[in-house]
């Protein structure tokens, strides 16, 4: 097996998950900061990062009968990422290119990876949005 790729069992059968790192998400595992420290820094006591909801959601709407694509178009009838199979690569991920993440920052960069490697978000385009945000949140 190659070191790009690797096997992932999920009940809907074996799945090819694609390893192979993202810059981008890399260097977020590299120089980010996780909500524990944030929390700590700012004196929130909620365990939970107010991410935490969107992401689920966000996990949700990829498993259900209409999909969301680049950025809002709604695909109506498909499913762009089946819960089972984010489970299993979020499973893989986790144990592989994001095993030194803390929870729930791990689940986070495993379904951008997933989202990434399906073409269902450009690696740019997040990053320009992901400026954008870090922009708004440091010119206050």
């Amino acid at each position: 097996m190659s070191a790009s790729s690797k096997n992932a069992s999920a009940d809907s059968g074996d799945l090819m998950v694609d390893v192979t790192p993202i810059p981008l998400l890399q260097d977020i595992q590299d120089h980010g900061r996780v909500w524990s420290d944030l929390a700590a820094q700012y004196g929130v006591t909620n365990p939970d990062p107010p991410w935490k909801i969107t992401l689920e959601a966000t996990c949700d709407l990829l498993a259900g009968d209409s999909a969301v694509k680049a950025y809002g178009d709604i695909v109506p009838g498909s499913c762009a990422l089946p819960s089972l199979e984010r489970r299993a690569e979020e499973d893989e991920l986790s144990e592989t290119l994001y095993e030194d993440v803390p929870f729930p920052e791990r689940q986070l960069l495993a379904l951008a990876h997933s989202m990434i490697k399906r073409g269902l978000v450009d690696e740019g385009e997040l990053a320009r949005r992901m400026e954008e945000v870090g922009k708004r949140l440091n010119s206050v």
